[in-house]
């Protein structure tokens, strides 16, 4: 498939100083470019592909998203009433356990639900039969773990040794089977299309078996086919290949897919102060709102800046917060920074804006949309109640 991205908004066009400081800024251009697309790779594949909260899950855009997507897929009561009350199309469930508390309302929003264990699925089985007796089309699935993964960090690894995610083959039970009606696995992160087929290789061989008990298979998330490069046609191939060979729906649930590229966290120079080095102090914190540098780690991409001592003035840049360790890393750029100039990190959109905390009290970065008209609107601020009521 020969895929024409839409064309953007170049980001020099764009007035960083009349953005209000801290703010994370969504491009709704950006965003719809990558809806095209996974619209494309579904209708050409035959998948469904749902938009996975964990990565994405910026509410105020989904009069967009919902006009490419059928829906998204939650891990937890919290994001399942998200998914039903403000994505409102099909909720899907997974989550490494469920309480007692939570799953009978799970199991209300829920049209898919995915097991982590047969144990889970012995415990809940009553209310899933229950539910299904009065009406309610409800598919269930196990999730199982292939025990290969192609990721690098041990962090983000779903099938890393002692992995609590998803049953392995040792400890499938296929007596356990009836009702279930999907299997579900997650062993990717930002990978490409020939990874996928690597992961299906061993998960046909482990699980192959029963796939013909099967109505669907949910190949998870990480497919990351909105990235430059990304083998889409392959990506085409495999699911097509996987529908006809088994007969069985396919599910594709990306979370970085949708808000690749489409965003920039926003800051500005508090101070500038030197240590050896010339330090600038940012009205962002990486502890606090940019945690994937830390936990990786990855270095950000800065707008007009370089490597250290590529450019003119190089600095160190940290955020706000008493941490010793809330620092960026070393910056250069063509000019001194001073107080009030902008700095602004590159595709902050996915992962990032989902993990962020109120740490330190420090400032909360505003949510703002920049329309594919141009103009820039605020649609969320936070302050001293948002902070305060985390607590108690």
């Amino acid at each position: 498939m020969t895929v024409a991205r839409t064309p953007v908004r170049p980001v020099e066009s764009i007035d960083w100083q009349s953005i209000p400081s801290p703010a994370f800024v969504l491009d709704e251009g950006r965003l719809r470019r990558n809806l095209e697309l996974i619209k494309r790779v579904s209708e050409e594949s035959g998948a469904s592909v749902i938009v996975a909260f964990k990565g994405f899950a910026t509410w105020s855009s989904f009069d967009l998203v919902r006009q490419y997507v059928p829906g998204a897929t939650a891990s937890s009561l919290n994001e399942a009433l998200l998914a039903s009350r403000e994505m409102r199309g099909e909720v899907h469930v997974y989550a490494p356990a469920y309480s007692d508390e939570d799953f009978p309302r799970l199991l209300e929003l829920a049209h898919h639900i995915t097991f982590n264990s047969f144990s889970q699925w012995e415990r809940f089985r009553p209310q899933v039969q229950a539910a299904r007796a009065a009406g309610r089309e409800v598919g269930v699935a196990i999730r199982v773990n292939p025990e290969y993964a192609e990721v690098g960090t041990a962090l983000y690894n779903p099938s890393m040794p002692f992995s609590r995610l998803g049953v392995t083959r040792a400890e499938f039970r296929e007596d356990l089977l009836d009702g279930v009606d999907g299997l579900h696995f997650h062993t990717l992160c930002e990978n490409d299309s020939d990874t996928l087929e690597r992961v299906l290789e061993v998960f046909e061989e482990k699980f192959g078996e029963f796939l013909p008990r099967m109505r669907w298979v949910n190949f998870g998330g990480g497919h990351l086919m909105t990235r430059e490069g990304y083998d889409i046609d392959r990506l085409v191939r495999i699911v097509r290949n996987f529908r006809e060979k088994w007969d069985v729906d396919v599910i594709l649930e990306p979370g970085s897919a949708f808000g690749w590229q489409t965003g920039w966290l926003v800051s500005s120079v508090l101070d500038v102060i030197r240590n050896e080095k010339d330090i600038a102090i940012l009205d962002v914190s990486v502890s606090a709102h940019m945690p994937d540098v830390l936990e990786m780690p990855y270095r950000p991409n800065i707008l007009g800046a370089g490597e250290a001592g590529e450019r003119a003035r190089t600095y160190l840049l940290g955020g706000t917060t008493c941490l010793s360790g809330d620092v960026v890393g070393e910056y250069s750029f063509d000019a001194p920074l001073r107080p009030g100039d902008r700095v602004v990190f590159d595709d902050m959109i996915h992962y990032t804006m989902v993990k962020t905390t109120f740490f330190n009290g420090v400032k909360h970065p505003d949510i703002g949309i920049l329309g594919e008209d141009g103009r820039y609107r605020v649609v969320r601020e936070f302050g001293y109640e948002d902070f305060r009521n985390k607590l108690s």
